[in-house]
């Protein structure tokens, strides 16, 4: 598989019926949209995550799980770039969520 291709996987952007998230500031949000980046690396993560906040409705959170670590430390800061505010990260079991409201 080349850098940039496609890999097979059942989908990425997962359909809505998410759960809700209570981040450690006690703020209770409904997750808009999954992506689901395990076993992804740069620069994947971030196009997803741009792609998920421009067809993400204004004040809709979008949870990002990353277990890469450069990947984890990238998609934060890059949140004002794109029109999104970096709510929490947040470690689970082998891997980051990271979640994002867009402005």
């Amino acid at each position: 598989m080349g850098l940039f291709s496609r890999k097979t996987k059942t989908e990425d952007l997962q359909p809505l019926d998410l759960p809700e998230v209570t981040l450690s500031d006690g703020t209770a949000y409904q997750i808009a949209q999954q992506i689901d980046c395990i076993g992804d690396s740069c620069p994947r993560p971030q196009m997803m995550t741009k792609k998920a906040i421009n067809s993400a409705a204004t004040n809709d959170v979008v949870e990002i799980i990353i277990d890469n670590p450069s990947s984890m430390e990238a998609v934060p800061p890059m949140a004002p770039q794109i029109g999104a505010t970096h709510l929490e990260t947040v470690t689970d079991d082998n891997c980051w969520k990271i979640y994002l409201r867009k402005d």
